[in-house]
Formats: C-alpha cells, sequence, structure tokens
C-alpha cells in the first residue's frame, strides 16, 4: 500500500510557517532563512490567501527592480495555491508537483489546513518505501 500525505506529515509534523499578505518581502525573507524553508503560506485569518517562495523573490522583486523592504507579500505572492489532501498517496503528489513546476503544496482536509509538504518531503517519503520494499523482498528471496 502507498504511502500517503498524511504519512509523511505524521513523520514530518503539521506545523505550517506563514506570513500576512501586508507583510514586506523583507520580513518574509527573515522568516524563511530563521526557518531554513523555502516557501510561506500567506494567511487572512486562517485562510490560505496565496504562497511566497524564494523563486518569487527572485524572479518579481530582484529582477523588476523592487525593494524587498518596501514591497508587500501581496504585491508578488502566488494566489492560484494549489494544494493537497492528506488521502492522496505520495506518488500522486509528486506527479502534480511535476506537472504543474511547484515544490511545495498546503494539505487541506475539507477546507481546513493541516500541514505542508515539500517536493523533497514527498522524495524521501518515496525513496523510504521503495527502499523498504527491496529489503523486504530481499529477506523473502534469501528466506530470513
Amino acid at each position: 500500500m502507498s504511502k500517503t500525505i498524511r504519512d509523511v506529515l505524521k513523520n514530518k509534523g503539521d506545523a505550517v510557517i506563514s506570513i500576512s499578505a501586508d507583510a514586506t518581502v523583507y520580513n518574509a525573507l527573515e522568516l524563511m532563512a530563521s526557518e531554513n524553508v523555502g516557501a510561506l503560506l500567506v494567511m487572512e485569518s486562517a485562510k490560505v490567501v496565496g504562497i511566497l517562495s524564494e523563486r518569487d523573490y527572485a524572479r518579481k522583486v530582484i529582477l523588476e527592480g523592487r525593494s524587498s523592504l518596501k514591497t508587500a507579500v501581496q504585491k508578488i505572492m502566488v494566489t492560484k495555491v494549489l494544494y493537497i489532501t492528506p488521502d492522496t498517496n505520495v506518488e500522486e503528489g509528486l506527479a502534480l508537483m511535476s506537472d504543474k513546476r511547484c515544490r511545495h503544496l498546503p494539505v487541506l482536509e475539507g477546507k481546513k489546513l493541516v500541514g505542508m509538504v515539500s517536493i523533497g518531503d514527498l522524495v524521501n517519503a518515496h525513496v523510504a518505501e521503495k527502499d523498504f520494499m527491496i529489503d523486504q523482498l530481499e529477506h523473502y528471496i534469501l528466506g530470513s
């Protein structure tokens, strides 16, 4: 049976690092650096209204000559946020990320945010699942 996003969150935890849309991009970058993450969810109340990644900063601030100290997160965030559910399997999550060229997905159960996963989280889970399967097959073949 394939691992699900719920399994990934059990190992990773459900903590989500977020910022408000009216915060400055500089504040967002400081938060990303201090938390060692590559993206932040942008929240208003308990609702996901966007996502901001290091890539957005590079392309929409640096390359467009904006100031990270003066630009609000809402000016550069992605507002069409893809999401995944806890019951989605890891392979489907990887396929979605690959197809849509994104590296982070919030995890929503109904309308409730329950976590966030990165492509690294899903690759690690996928590799661990395959390693386990190989180990089981080796034990079966060797009769141990």
